[in-house]
């Protein structure tokens, strides 16, 4: 109840506020903004004429005798000497190296064509700090990476980035939490544990059945149930077959899509198909093993 009495009372007094500058008909409030503008413009014409009241009063209190032709005179012949003051450059005109327009006579080469002339203008400060800058730049290069020998060259660079990646990879595989990314064709083993396969049946009823069957009988690819294999029917020879597929013969290669982990599953779960027997199965193909 105390925050919507607040509130009340904040729009209330917002209400107050507007209406207190505003009565609700415009030709009204129209009147009120020109006579507050007005009231400005007077205020602002009463302050210039106490500073010419004030003027006139000291004038009158202390008058100035207006000057005479040779103070004239020699106030002219003072303005000429001090007029031809140089201008002194600014910060632009200096690192733009500009000239200006009554200097041009002395910047003129000797050649005219045609009744023009060239002007000799300097090179911008700017581009020759860039120009020795460069230069600089170039010894500097030079003795680090071809003289002295401090700096490393592309190849070595390339070479130290592969020490590094190799390092940073045994240190990922270190980690207990990613052990199953070392798994790969070279040393994954045989596993037959329950939850292993568990998870290679559900990998293989999501991708493989399209083309081997629900049970491994073999549609579009062969049969994966009998002792006949076309690429190599060891653990490590099927895991390579399933991570890089067989292009050729219409099999994509998953190891963009599945983990190592995932690969390794799908591996176990394939092999322990074999002598299964399914209704259905394709003929054999490949060799025997």
């Amino acid at each position: 109840m105390r925050k919507k009495d607040k509130t009340k009372t904040i729009q209330q007094m917002k209400e107050v506020t507007t209406s207190a500058w505003f009565t609700g008909s415009i030709s009204t409030d129209l009147v009120i903004c020109m006579l507050l503008i007005f009231a400005v413009l007077l205020l602002w014409v009463a302050l210039l004429l106490s500073r010419v009241i004030k003027l006139y009063i000291t004038e009158k209190i202390n008058p100035q005798p207006f000057a005479s032709a040779a103070e004239k005179a020699a106030l002219e012949s003072l303005k000429v000497v001090l007029e031809p003051k140089i201008k002194k450059p600014s910060i632009w005109e200096k690192l733009m190296q500009l000239k200006p327009l009554e200097q041009e006579k002395d910047l003129m080469m000797d050649h005219k064509f045609d009744g023009i002339a060239e002007l000799d203008n300097p090179t911008p400060a700017w581009f020759m700090v860039l120009f020795y800058g460069t230069i600089i730049f170039a010894f500097a290069y030079m003795m680090n990476y071809h003289v002295l020998g401090y700096g490393m060259s592309q190849d070595e660079e390339y070479a130290a980035e592969l020490v590094q990646a190799e390092e940073a990879k045994i240190a990922f595989l270190a980690n207990p939490a990613n052990a199953g990314m070392a798994v790969n064709e070279n040393n994954i083993e045989d596993n037959n544990e329950p939850a292993v396969l568990q998870k290679g049946a559900a990998l293989y009823a999501g991708r493989c059945t399209p083309c081997h069957g629900e049970h491994g009988e073999g549609i579009v690819g062969p049969n994966l149930t009998d002792e006949y294999w076309l690429h190599g029917g060891t653990v490590k020879e099927v895991f390579k077959t399933i991570k890089y597929g067989v292009p050729d013969k219409g099999m994509v290669p998953w190891e963009k899509s599945l983990s190592p982990q995932q690969l390794s599953d799908l591996t176990h779960y394939v092999l322990s198909l074999q002598g299964t027997n399914p209704a259905g199965a394709k003929a054999p193909q490949g060799n025997k093993m």
